[in-house]
């Protein structure tokens, strides 16, 4: 794996929805690079929807009750992750609601 991964549960409803599309879409056009695989359910069921991040040698992350609406916050998490060495923040108050909507951090 080289850079990072965002996966989706596209068996969840924003799944369902196209939110790979929309993030794939929202990401080039700020020109981040960022690959996003879908994959079925990530027993994130009492929370879905489901999205996760990670890159070699950093903290993953997955994230619960992800909808369309959170792309900008989703864009500004993926800054942050990318610039980070190990993928852990000093402070997530810049992710918005997204920092309430961490299920996991699972250490790199």
């Amino acid at each position: 794996m080289t850079g990072t991964v965002a996966t989706i549960c596209r068996t969840c409803p924003a799944g369902q929805a196209g939110l790979a599309a929309a993030m794939r879409a929202a990401f080039a056009e700020a020109g981040l690079t960022c690959e996003i695989r879908e994959t079925e359910c990530m027993s994130g069921c009492a929370r879905p929807s489901t999205v996760a991040f990670r890159a070699e040698g950093k903290t993953a992350y997955l994230f619960g009750d992800v909808s369309a609406a959170d792309l900008p916050n989703l864009l500004t998490f993926l800054r942050h992750y990318e610039a980070s060495p190990d993928g852990t923040f000093a402070d997530a108050r810049p992710l918005g609601s997204l920092r309430e909507k961490a299920l996991a951090r699972i250490p790199g």
